[in-house]
């Protein structure tokens, strides 16, 4: 048998019950068939992006093990599912793409693997601007590369602010 795929999720939640949805973020993935979890980040406070005019953030990573018989676009089919199931309903308004939300499980990196699917890009297309992703995924795996270069490269070249389990870009 071939050996387990190493993922990496964001979770992240604004909603009034935030710590609670990622708990339940986390139960989910872990019971997705032929994934178990691994490592989990702290949970960090971190400042919206691309809509301001919103509560701030709780995010973290996790680490995955997946069974080689998941590919990028499937996993990303059953991040949205368990969004679904745990009330993330995306607004048809542009304005609110990156607007509050219950939940949001973003796969950032896939093993290996790289997708240009549209609907399932792999690595995130915006991990390596983010520090709200880039800190916890350091966190669970330090030594980790994107696109070749060092997450911790990644994350000196951007503008944020760190204090304990606050981050803000």
């Amino acid at each position: 048998m071939r050996e387990e795929i190493q993922a990496y999720v964001s979770l992240g939640s604004n909603s009034t019950d935030a710590e609670r949805m990622l708990q339940l973020a986390r139960e989910a993935l872990g019971n997705l068939p032929h994934v178990r979890l691994g490592a989990e980040s702290p949970i960090y406070t971190t400042e919206p992006q691309g809509f301001v005019d919103q509560p701030w953030f709780l995010n973290q990573v996790v680490e995955l093990f997946v069974a080689p018989s998941w590919q990028p676009c499937a996993f990303v089919e059953a991040l949205l599912q368990v969004e679904a199931g745990l009330g993330r309903v995306r607004s048809a308004d542009p304005a609110l793409r990156f607007g509050p939300r219950t939940i949001d499980a973003d796969l950032l990196l896939f093993g290996q693997q790289r997708s240009d699917d549209a609907h399932c890009l792999v690595p995130h297309p915006r991990l390596t601007q983010r520090a709200f992703a880039l800190v916890p995924l350091l966190d669970v795996a330090p030594g980790i590369h994107i696109d070749g270069i060092s997450a911790a490269v990644w994350l000196s070249r951007l503008k944020f602010e760190k204090d304990g389990q606050r981050i803000s870009q």
